[in-house]
Parts: structure tokens; sequence; C-alpha cells
């Protein structure tokens, strides 16, 4: 019998950028799904969690490229199976039980953590010899052309590296190990549940109206999200343009630009380089001249969920009533992790005991569960 395990993650910077091909930087949490199992003839799952909620829980396949069933949890064994088949890797079957303490359809890659596990189970028991980047290309194809969930790459390497990463969402998605590993949150679970696949197409469409325009005006430039290069754009070289966008994309563009220029200072705290006081000022004001450290990047939190709330209006009242909360008991910094209009924030804390009161506070306001968390390990066999 093995067992392994991989982490959820928290969407730390840069959120609804990766498909624009931006740069993401997850940070993994301490709570894992585990995956406990022993070859056999065939596939039999059981999830222990769908078991003690009274659900469906058991799901039995054999060894070949099986169908996915609608709204079925047994999709995402099945996905992971199917690739690894059709990429000729020499499996057999296995008993498994999984159990999970990463909650669902909370924004913290539940999905994500379930297939690295799986595929880290299977490295083990079959030999495959996966790296870390294997299995998370693997768990990404599972979920992407097997399950159909449209996502892209943060969530499936977040879970397999573990820690705080940057990745590139351009081939070939390169993938740079931060050094910041001491960093504590408190983990909100607001009980809103949403729907990735209800807002990503909208903001897509949203930003393709404005670049349409822009196109017009700015010789070179991209007329699709995914095809324009974020990076080298300046907001003060649109500004002349911007004001002839409709309200919506032109919020949505500014959102892109604001969001990926304070990612940038974030990755440089991160990397522990110290921030002049004349960039700090210009990002936060005059206030910005006593921001140091944990601090610092608590505040950038807040600009970028700010940026989330008023340009990506992805936020919600409850969301925001459950982040006051968060603040009001000690939070440097509270943003949403994932999608938004629901799932869970995240509240970065100086200390394991002010994380506590976050979360108490948080489910007083109405939260449905919170956790305290430091960032945790990459996917293992236990």
């Amino acid at each position: 019998m093995r067992t392994c395990s991989a982490p959820g993650r928290a969407d730390f910077l840069n959120t609804h950028q990766d498909y624009k091909g931006l740069p993401v930087v997850p940070a993994a949490l301490n709570l894992r799904t585990y995956c406990r199992g022993k070859p056999s003839q065939s596939f039999r799952i059981k999830s222990l969690n769908l078991e003690r909620m009274g659900e469906d829980s058991e799901d039995n396949f054999e060894v070949k490229v099986n169908p996915m069933e609608r709204g079925w949890f047994g999709n995402y064994f099945r996905g992971v199976v199917n690739v690894l088949l059709r990429r000729g890797y020499p499996i057999g079957g296995m008993e498994v039980t999984v159990e999970s303490e990463v909650p669902v359809g909370s924004g913290l890659s539940s999905s994500a953590a379930l297939e690295v596990s799986f595929l880290k189970l299977l490295d083990s028991t079959y030999g495959l010899g996966l790296s870390k980047r294997e299995i998370a290309e693997l768990a990404f194809e599972a979920e992407t052309k097997e399950v159909g969930v449209p996502c892209g790459r943060l969530d499936q390497y977040g879970c397999s590296f573990g820690g705080i990463i940057k990745l590139e969402c351009r081939p070939p998605f390169n993938v740079e190990e931060l050094p910041a590993r001491n960093l504590i949150f408190a983990v909100i679970d607001s009980g809103i549940r949403h729907s990735t696949g209800e807002i990503h197409p909208v903001r897509q469409r949203e930003i393709n109206e404005g670049l349409e325009i822009l196109a017009e005006r700015v010789k070179g430039l991209g007329r699709t999200y995914n095809t324009v290069e974020w990076e080298r754009l300046k907001e003060e070289e649109l500004a002349p343009y911007l004001d002839e966008l409709p309200p919506k994309p032109r919020m949505r563009i500014l959102f892109t630009l604001r969001e990926q220029r304070s990612t940038e200072l974030g990755l440089r705290i991160l990397r522990g380089e110290a921030i002049p006081e004349k960039e700090r000022v210009q990002l936060f004001g005059p206030m910005g001249k006593k921001l140091e450290g944990l601090k610092l990047l608590g505040e950038l939190m807040n600009q970028q969920h700010a940026l989330l709330r008023d340009l990506y209006e992805v936020s919600l009242p409850q969301l925001e009533r459950l982040r006051e909360a968060c603040l009001e008991a000690g939070a440097l910094g509270v943003k949403l992790s994932g999608a938004g209009m629901g799932g869970s924030l995240i509240a970065l804390v100086e200390t394991e005991e002010v994380g506590k009161k976050v979360v108490e506070e948080a489910i007083g306001e109405g939260a449905r569960a919170g956790w305290v968390s430091g960032i945790g390990e990459g996917v293992r066999e236990e």
C-alpha cells in the first residue's frame, strides 16, 4: 500500500492573467489531498469525503481509455488514466482511496490536487519516472482534454511543484521556485460556489472588444486577449486611446496592465529585493514610505484585490464583508483566490495566532470555514 499527496494552492498574485499568457504566482497550502492504493486488475476508486456526505462515492473502470460521465467525480481519475494510456505509459489497475482536506469549488484547486496526487501514486507504483513538470503537464492534459474543463496551467503546476513559484504561461512554461517560504495565510472559504466557465469567457470577450478598437490605433497590437504581448505595453502609451473604448473593455484592459505591474513588484519582494521608496510611493501613495517587508506584500495583495473588484468586477458584497472582517482582525492583506464571484479569500498574517483570529472573525461574518496555513510542499510520496 502506497500513499501520495499533493497540496491545494492559493491563487496568490496575478489572478486572471494566465489565460493571457502572463506569469502567475501560486502559493501551495498545507491543505492536502491523499491517494492511498495498491495494484489491482482494474481501477476501484473510493472517495471518503463523498462517503461521509452520503453521496455516490465509488467508481470502477477497466485499464483502458474510458468515457467521461457528466458531473461524475470519477472523471478526474479516468482522465488521468486515459492520458497515460494514450501516451503509452505501462500502468495497471489500482484500488485507490482518496481523502482530501481541500474543499471542493473553493478556488483552491481541489481537482488539480486530486489529479496530481493520483498521478504520483501511479508513478510510484509502476515506476514511470515522472518529474514534477511532467506530472503537472499530464494533469493539465487530463483536466482540459479528457474532463473538458477550460483552465490554465496555474493549478496543476502549483500543486505539483509546491512552495511559491512564478509560472510562465507561454511555452516552454518555465518555473521559477521563489525563496519565500515562511509566509502564513488565513484561508477563508466563503461557501459561495462559482463556475469558472461563467466568468472567463465573458471577460475574454470584453478584452477582445477593446483590442479590436485599439488595434486600429496602435501598430502591431494583437486583437485577442491571448495574442497581445501585455508585458511590453505601457498604460501611458495607450492612454490617448483608452477613452475611445466602451467602459467595460477599457476597465478589463486597465486591469490587465495594472495587475501585471503590481505582480512585477511582488516578485521582487518575494525574491528579497529592497524596493526604493520612490517606487513604493508611486504605487501606494504617501503610505508607501512606511511599507516594508510583509506589510508591503500585504498592501500589494490589497491593491490586487481592489483591481479584481473595481476593474474586473469579480467580487460580491458578501466577499467584501468577509474581507473587511479579516482586515479588522489583523490581516495585512486580503484578496480573492481563483476566478471570483465566490470561492475563497486568502489573508496574509504575521503569526498563526493572528491567523486564528482572522478565521474566527470571518466565520462569525458568515464564512463556511477557514484554516491557517503555511507554505506547503509539492507532490510527494508519504
